[in-house]
């Protein structure tokens, strides 16, 4: 049996993810990740813990890159590579905030003004919680959605009913339980 290494590309996915890992909201558990642990790495080379982990399990890896970029090519180090049995991407574009502004209901508003103002502008001039303006930090997300973890799975789910990522991209929303 394979374990899965799960590598988000910020703090702010590491987030979302740990929020769904801790409420059985996806389809592993931590007992199914290399390490016991997401991490937040974009390469495998550029992560000691990463690394670490590898190594300590003996066993074939999938890996799961989640991410709003995820442009670059994942290198994998030749030590691992009979390891690692398959790489796959899960984005959320254009950027990891428009699950907020979906939670919000703010999409038709989001769509009028997309041209000239990115998702993280947007969130930062509409989105609050309570007199906590948003702000890119990874407190905002646990504050969010840490205590209603059904809102962020509507907005996964929401968000891959409204929108189309590239061929070899798959949705958070394929990950959910």
């Amino acid at each position: 049996m394979s374990k899965v290494l799960i590598m988000c590309e910020g703090q702010n996915e590491l987030e979302i993810i740990n929020i769904l890992l801790e409420n059985n909201k996806l389809i592993y558990t931590m007992d199914d990740l290399v390490g016991l642990t997401a991490y937040h790495a974009r390469q495998i080379d550029k992560s000691t813990m990463v690394q670490n982990n590898l190594n300590m399990y003996n066993g074939e890896v999938e890996v799961i890159r989640i991410g709003d970029g995820l442009t670059d090519k994942l290198r994998i180090p030749k030590k691992y590579a009979n390891k690692i049995i398959s790489v796959k991407k899960y984005c959320t574009k254009p950027e990891l905030e428009i699950l907020l502004i979906l939670s919000e209901g703010l999409y038709d508003n989001f769509q009028k003004v997309k041209s000239s103002k990115k998702p993280k502008d947007f969130a930062k001039e509409n989105i609050s919680i309570g007199r906590t303006k948003y702000k890119n930090q990874t407190k905002f997300y646990a504050d969010y959605y840490g205590s209603n973890v059904d809102l962020l799975v509507e907005a996964i789910r929401k968000y891959k009913s409204l929108n189309k990522n590239k061929k070899d991209e798959l949705y958070l929303c394929d990950l959910l339980a």
